[in-house]
């Protein structure tokens, strides 16, 4: 409030420097002819009709003009010898005047709103022996003026309603019939009153419902359309009602967690694979043991060079040739199979120490 009393106070201040001498009566009536005549009258009547609406017409603000005119002056002209009040104590003026006046309307809405509740009181106590007036446990009144015959109300419904609002006095504040369009909301989302004459009515029907203050807004009112402690007087006509619409949209939010949670998985996977790489050094290290098998080949070789001194044996069985002929046979057979079989072993030993040097040189690096 404070702010807005300042730009109205500027407001004003503006067009009445430029009004000085024209309340005088010492000014006589300019005609506007440059571009800056005109826009400098466009924004005093702009100035002017905001600040008569904020000071006058609201506020009620009692001014002294003349001295509202010579602060404008002086700190217009930043004729600061002249001031008759610093910057601090203008603010500290100004505050507490909204402050005063904001106590003043605080006092004056609540004598409103007791006079307001008095009145309901009275109104209420009176319309209930009304003919055709049926009154409700919590207060509410009503008179049916059309009985509807479709559904009633479920207590979740969505429904569409017709609707005109006056005060006790007869003053209009609101009316769907006026916009051309009727009113369509959940049942449990409007005042108290509207929700319990709902379901009381049928589709089709039309009603007169009094709703008492501690049924609609209450001490406070709603903004300076609806006073506190008004009791309010509806004219209703339901034209539907039907289910409200099930959240489809919940489930759906739940699987897009699921699908951060996989990736939450893997990284978990990963220092495992990772964890195994050092389990292949220790297996490279295995390969390396059959390098120390190579020197084990040459005993084998050894070993396979003792049939070689078989020969010389059979150099005997060659002397008893002459005595038994099937003898000599028998003696060359066993040295003959003998060498064989020593060559084919000393070879295979040489290819297997190769292949086992190989993957040694891997292993090294």
């Amino acid at each position: 409030m404070k702010t807005k009393l300042i730009v109205a106070a500027s407001a004003i201040a503006l067009l009445m420097a430029g009004c000085d001498q024209l309340c005088q009566g010492t000014q006589t009536k300019k005609t506007l002819v440059t571009e800056k005549d005109k826009y400098s009258y466009a924004l005093g009547a702009h100035f002017g009709n905001q600040a008569h609406f904020q000071l006058v017409t609201r506020d009620s603000i009692d001014l002294d003009i003349d001295l509202f005119i010579q602060a404008f002056k002086e700190r217009y002209n930043d004729d600061s010898a002249a001031f008759l009040m610093n910057d601090s104590v203008i603010f500290q003026t100004l505050t507490e005047l909204s402050q005063n006046r904001q106590a003043e309307k605080m006092k004056k809405d609540s004598l409103a709103a007791e006079a307001n509740k008095a009145a309901g009181e009275a109104f209420l106590a009176s319309n209930k022996t009304a003919e055709g007036v049926v009154t409700t446990a919590s207060g509410l009144q009503y008179k049916v003026i059309t009985e509807g015959t479709g559904a009633v109300p479920g207590d979740s419904d969505i429904v569409k309603v017709n609707y005109t609002g006056t005060l006790l006095d007869g003053t209009k504040f609101d009316s769907s019939i006026d916009r051309g369009q009727p009113l369509e909301f959940p049942i449990n989302a409007v005042i108290p009153g509207w929700t319990e004459m709902l379901k009381l009515m049928k589709v089709g029907g039309k009603v007169t419902a009094w709703i008492p203050s501690d049924l609609a807004y209450g001490p406070h009112g709603r903004g300076p359309q609806i006073p506190g402690n008004s009791l309010l007087v509806f004219e209703m006509e339901l034209i539907d009602t039907h289910a409200a619409a099930a959240p489809a949209a919940e489930p759906a939010k739940a699987e897009p967690a699921k699908a951060e949670a996989k990736p939450a998985a893997e990284k978990k996977a990963a220092p495992k694979a990772e964890a195994a790489k050092p389990a292949a050094a220790p297996a490279a290290k295995a390969e390396a043991k059959p390098a120390a098998a190579a020197p084990a080949a040459a005993p084998a070789a050894k070993a396979e060079a003792k049939p070689a001194a078989a020969a010389p044996a059979a150099a005997p069985a060659a002397k008893a040739e002459a005595k038994p002929a099937a003898a000599a046979p028998k003696a060359e057979a066993k040295p003959a199979a003998a060498a064989p079989a020593a060559a084919p072993k000393a070879e295979a030993a040489k290819p297997a120490a190769a292949p086992a040097a190989a993957p040694a040189a891997p292993a090294a690096k």
